[in-house]
């Protein structure tokens, strides 16, 4: 498993109150929502940590692109997407509100791997104006009529 959102704090929670910034990348694979995913390319995250008692606030930016199917021609389209992090990390997190913050280091991970998914696209299109899929060569057939035109799928 990549370490690549792994974040030291020892010496953060020594000054309460002190900020840090990072800038760190890495894969993040398996982040898909019906049809569409991150793609193989890196996670960046421009992030500031900031020690607060025991917790630990987390907030910046997180770019990703991504890769999927548009909804109405099917053809492959993707894009870039930019995601506004806010999280708390703390010892003993609340399910759904925070995330579990170590003794010595945070990891960005799950909370990457759920902003990122929420901000997938559900139902992606490769531009608004797409028309779908040509009907000449994708022609419909309604199950149990007969095509009355020679077999090409074009009722009549």
């Amino acid at each position: 498993m990549s370490r690549s959102f792994y974040v030291p704090t020892a010496e953060l929670f020594r000054h309460p109150g002190r900020r840090q910034r990072v800038s760190l990348a890495g894969p993040l694979p398996d982040v898909a929502v019906s049809s569409a995913r991150l793609s193989d390319d890196e996670v960046r995250a421009d992030l500031t940590l900031e020690a607060q008692g025991s917790a630990l606030t987390v907030s910046g930016q997180v770019v990703a692109r991504w890769v999927g199917e548009c909804r109405r021609c099917l053809r492959p389209t993707g894009g870039e997407m930019t995601v506004v992090l806010r999280e708390v990390f703390e010892p003993d997190p609340v399910e759904g509100e925070t995330y579990p913050l170590a003794a010595d280091h945070v990891d960005l991970t799950p909370a990457l791997r759920d902003s990122l998914a929420l901000a997938l696209p559900l139902a992606p299109l490769c531009d608004e104006a797409c028309p779908g899929p040509d009907p000449e060569a994708h022609p419909v057939a309604v199950e149990g009529e007969v095509a009355s035109d020679g077999g090409n799928g074009i009722g009549g």
